[in-house]
């Protein structure tokens, strides 16, 4: 197992360009399976074999994402070892994937962005770039992903637009707010970005634009931990992460007016099926108005 768990692993990385964030999740996918499989040749599993994994993920109360991820990481696994002559039968391709179920996701009120958006101290460096990143999350619904990944040469404050690396690697190129694009302008222009301090080293990565505090690029993760911290202190832990602020502006592009094909390219949606969950969060938000304000529902 673990001799074709490095090369299945090299190969996402030369051949399909794999990010290290996807090659991370399918090393622990895949160790997690291997410990499951302890002595068992890769050719002795079958589709029982992976009802078992299943079961035994379920024992261990792991949630339908979990599930799903770990099945969707052992299929492409097992493609390759078909691939490459190792197996003659994908014991996968038996095997049903359990259906997550929809929710709606929530938007926050202009109240509550405002509220977000006051909580990072912008009279220091790393709290102005925090805010920077609440103004492009909501300007344009960038993922994390997205925001980590742009360099200087991505953002062209002329003309108000940011071309981003999406899913599958795809470019595409989006509009930005003048306020956020000002915003941005500032952070990257901020004299101390490019001074060492108690709180944050100069600049060592010139080509990223949104630095950690030793000054490299920034991670999902980084990004992950400052937000939290936002949201705890702006009574919004309990139903907000980064990703609710695209969440958020999707939705309320969809109540000013804006088409679903238009926020399906910004958003950088492949089906637009994906995108129409929003015209169910904006009729959700309408009936909530409409019998919270209207006089003869109270």
């Amino acid at each position: 197992m673990h001799d074709w768990k490095e090369k299945f692993l090299t190969y996402l990385k030369a051949i399909r360009n794999a990010s290290p964030h996807t090659l991370r999740n399918y090393r622990l996918d895949l160790e997690a399976f291997g410990s499951f499989l302890q002595d068992t040749r890769l050719e002795a599993v079958d589709k029982w074999r992976i009802r078992e994994y299943l079961a035994y993920l379920n024992q261990k109360h792991a949630t339908k994402r979990t599930i799903l991820r770990r099945l969707s990481s052992l299929r492409s696994f097992f493609k390759f070892l078909l691939k490459v002559g190792v197996l003659t039968h994908n014991p996968l391709d038996e095997i049903d994937s359990p259906k997550l179920d929809k929710t709606i996701p929530s938007p926050l009120s202009r109240e509550e962005i405002d509220r977000l958006f006051a909580q990072p101290d912008i009279s220091t460096f790393l709290g102005f770039r925090d805010r920077v990143i609440m103004e492009l999350f909501y300007s344009s619904g960038l993922r994390i992903s997205e925001l980590v990944g742009l360099n200087r040469p991505d953002f062209d404050a002329a003309n108000l637009t940011l071309r981003l690396q999406g899913k599958g690697k795809k470019e595409r190129v989006i509009p930005i707010t003048k306020n956020a694009a000002n915003w941005m302008t500032s952070y990257l222009t901020h004299p101390e970005r490019f001074l060492d301090s108690d709180t944050h080293q100069a600049e060592k990565s010139p080509d990223a634009i949104f630095l950690n505090k030793w000054g490299t690029r920034l991670t999902p993760r980084s990004v992950d931990r400052s937000f939290k911290e936002y949201l705890k202190a702006s009574g919004l832990a309990a139903r907000a992460t980064p990703h609710t602020i695209r969440h958020t502006i999707a939705t309320h592009w969809l109540e000013n007016g804006m088409d679903l094909k238009t926020i399906q390219t910004l958003l950088g949606h492949t089906s637009l099926a994906t995108t129409t969950i929003y015209t169910q969060v904006s009729k959700k938000i309408k009936k909530e108005v409409y019998n919270k304000t209207h006089p003869l529902v109270n």
